[in-house]
């Protein structure tokens, strides 16, 4: 009885098996890849400042006359109070076993949107005057990011598209619905290169320079696409 019952179920597996592979549509998988070159109009810049000594409450004192110098500056300079933000602060114990001594640091790092590129160098410069001692990082970005990547991504579906009607075309098919769709996107963020350091930059103000080259921001979409054959 249960070698009967085991065949039977042998069999409807075996039939279930031959009706998938009859009902199995007819595909092809391609890959398509949309880019969109834009220069970015805006840049979140990350900058820290540190400082230490033997008592804890004077470092952290001196890294908050930093922070008022940086706000008071980025006020002046026309900065709104929605585009900076303090990203980290802390304040930490040591001990220098050489000198057998306990000392504190204090640290903290600040966000700052500049969406106005042409007073880029003019902020880095009164930053540095303010206090701020390290560049953490620069990202540029663009306003209208949401407008290019939608147009991007309607570059890689066209162009999966384009590559699956080549390749199929040659076979006498055609290209069907699309079966499934795999976002692949990655997004190009161009750093800053600078001609002059920040500290040289900020030392010498006689004659004016370029110090920022931005660079192109590639947008590239990259999908992968899977459409029936009919």
């Amino acid at each position: 009885m249960k070698k009967a019952v085991l065949v039977m179920a042998l069999v409807f597996a075996l039939n279930l098996q031959g009706q998938e592979q009859k009902a199995q549509v007819p595909q092809i998988s391609v890959t398509g890849e949309g880019k969109v070159k834009v220069i970015p109009d805006q840049a979140i810049v990350t900058v820290g400042f540190q400082n230490s000594g033997k008592d804890a409450k004077e470092v952290k004192t001196l890294n908050d006359e930093v922070v008022d110098r940086v706000i008071k500056f980025l006020k002046k300079s026309g900065i709104p109070s929605a585009d900076y933000k303090t990203n980290n602060i802390s304040l930490n114990k040591g001990y220098d076993f050489e000198k057998k001594k306990s000392n504190f640091q204090a640290n903290q790092t600040l966000s700052i949107t500049v969406k106005d590129l042409s007073k880029y160098d003019e902020i880095m410069i009164g930053l540095n005057d303010a206090g701020v001692n390290t560049i953490q990082g620069v990202e540029f970005k663009s306003s209208k990011m949401e407008v290019y990547e939608k147009e991007a991504r309607k570059n890689a579906i066209l162009n999966a598209q384009q590559k699956a009607n080549d390749y199929v075309a040659v076979l006498g098919q055609k290209v069907g619905k699309a079966l499934l769709i795999t976002d692949n996107s990655q997004t190009y963020v161009p750093q800053p290169m600078y001609k002059n350091g920040l500290m040289a930059m900020a030392a010498d103000m006689a004659a004016p320079r370029e110090t920022l080259a931005v660079g192109d921001m590639e947008i590239n979409t990259n999908v992968s696409v899977t459409f029936a054959l009919e």
